[in-house]
């Protein structure tokens, strides 16, 4: 398939700038693959969908405070810094994104915080906008990740920050109640519409929940310039799928239970690392895994996802498992029917 055939127009106002109150009480799109159905609910009635025996598969990934805003020595020149990727926790090295790129070369050192508080030293520009920096920070490593704590701004999306800026909400907002292990710069936003309140009651139900951890990265977001979509490479992602998530997951299958896969880094997660016999193996290692029509999925039955972006990686994923027609028929509805998009959206439960 081609990257113009993921276009479609979508309305500013439909764009979801902040999240729309209590969590479960957003809008729920239903499609039935099968009878190419489509159902209008809320998100608490997910809990009709599901049953003893059923799975969840989740993304416990944390996402830190990666925007650091900072000037450049001499010129106090501002510059923001966005920490992608730590490459080395005791030498407090970091791949990092830096705007303006072209005012940094290797040897400028950026001033972050007051008094100073944080300084680095740019050491390789490893890509036209990317580039190393070594932290000089004398002190413990706790204390070096709590002074990136409290310098360092929530990475929404770029698409929203067009739109408001990043309030001191987003830290709570930008943030699964499943998040557990550190290391994402992109929430797993089909997550955020799950409370404590709906997971207990999931559970009491029978059903049980997966975990596994894909740090998400910014290349989530970075516009596919390539119309072939064979050509398109996505950036390297952290991926840890432990023994018993995955035997948790086999169980169900193997049980011919629904295993529900919860938002587009979770199923690509999933499919990452799955056996000849379509069975989820453990990983630990690295994933660039790229979903597209057409695609054969091995591992989930069912998903929750949200409405995603024209062009964007996340909408090519969930076309290749709803059926590209479907989804798209489905999106347009939506538009019709002033469903919310994007990551403080409303969802979409797919059967």
């Amino acid at each position: 398939m081609k990257l113009s055939q993921f276009r479609y127009s979508l309305p500013n106002e439909l764009i979801a700038k902040q999240p729309i109150g209590n969590k479960g009480e957003e809008r729920l799109m239903v499609l039935h693959r099968k009878t190419r159905t489509i159902e209008h609910k809320h998100f608490s009635d997910v809990l009709n969908y599901f049953n003893d025996g059923d799975v969840m598969v989740i993304n416990d990934t944390k996402v830190f405070p990666a925007l650091l805003t900072g000037e450049k020595e001499k010129t106090g020149a501002k510059i923001t810094v966005f920490l992608l990727r730590e490459l080395n926790a005791e030498a407090r090295l970091w791949d990092v994104l830096v705007d303006p790129a072209r005012k940094i070369r290797i040897g400028n050192k950026l001033y972050f915080g007051e008094d100073d508080a944080l300084v680095a030293e740019v050491i390789d520009n490893t890509t036209s906008r990317g580039r190393t920096l070594r932290f000089l920070f004398d002190g413990p490593y706790d204390a070096f990740k709590r002074t990136i704590e409290s310098l360092g701004k929530t990475p929404i999306p770029e698409e929203l920050q067009a739109m408001r800026e990043i309030r001191q909400e987003d830290k709570d907002w930008y943030q699964t109640i499943f998040a557990k292990n550190e290391g994402a710069v992109a929430a797993p936003s089909a997550g955020f519409h799950f409370s404590r309140e709906m997971i207990k009651r999931l559970e009491l139900q029978g059903v049980t929940f997966a975990n596994v951890t894909l740090h998400a990265g910014v290349g989530n977001f970075r516009p596919i310039d390539v119309e072939d979509l064979t050509k398109h490479k996505m950036d390297s992602e952290e991926l840890i799928i432990e023994d018993a998530a995955a035997d948790i997951v086999n169980a169900a299958k193997l049980n011919r239970k629904q295993v529900c896969v919860v938002g587009t880094t979770t199923m690509k997660a999933v499919e990452t690392s799955v056996s000849i016999g379509g069975m989820l193996k453990p990983f630990k290692g690295w994933s660039n895994k790229f979903i597209f029509p057409p695609y054969d999925f091995s591992i989930a039955s069912c998903m929750i996802t949200n409405f995603h972006l024209p062009q964007s990686p996340m909408l090519m994923l969930t076309s290749a498992f709803a059926d590209f027609d479907f989804l798209m028929m489905a999106y347009k509805e939506a538009i019709k029917e002033k469903y919310r998009f994007f990551t403080y959206g409303d969802a979409m439960l797919i059967l």
